[in-house]
């Protein structure tokens, strides 16, 4: 496997709009958030094109607490055209309280970007995360395949956050190594 900790792969999952790490004015971040729930592997099922991300597949992003109290975040994808694995560490940190999911995050200090989830099942199977705005939007599911019922939870959340199911690029993920 080859890493590559690019600046750009670390932008795929976290945009960094004028650093901006507040959530968008009409997203209201999870309330009664638990950090030890959400930790562990997420896989990214579907997502808004941008250039950062674009054409990677078996894309997923691992949480886990530092010693310091803030988040160890991984995050990689494959990247087809090379035939290669794409990873960046980053570090993140809650905005306020640690029971609401609005979190900034950063993979080259000092520069953070905004992490908010706007819904997430009450299982911690499936969450849906904005960036500073809503031109940023992942669906993420415990399993490569989510569960029959995931898929139109997640969509309903999008379109109620105003996203058009057409726009979303559906993620490949099946490599069996990630």
């Amino acid at each position: 496997m080859l890493k590559i900790p690019l600046a750009l792969f670390a932008l795929a999952l976290l945009p960094l709009t004028g650093c901006d790490t507040a959530p968008p004015p009409e997203i209201a971040p999870v309330q009664g958030f638990q950090l030890e729930r959400y930790q562990g592997r997420w896989y990214e099922i579907a997502r808004l094109d941008h250039r950062f991300e674009r054409g990677l597949q078996a894309v997923s992003a691992d949480y886990s607490r530092n010693a310091d109290g803030s988040i160890r975040v991984v995050n990689r994808g494959f990247d087809a055209t090379t035939s290669s694995w794409r990873e960046a560490v980053g570090k993140a940190w809650f905005n306020g309280p640690a029971d609401v999911a609005s979190l900034k995050v950063s993979f080259f200090s000092p520069f953070y970007g905004g992490y908010h989830v706007a819904a997430l099942d009450p299982g911690y199977r499936w969450a849906v995360v904005v960036g500073p705005d809503k031109d940023y939007l992942w669906l993420l599911s415990r399993d490569k395949q989510p569960a029959a019922d995931a898929k139109p939870a997640l969509l309903s959340v999008a379109a109620r956050l105003g996203v058009p199911a057409d726009k979303l690029i559906w993620v490949r993920q099946d490599r069996g190594d990630n």
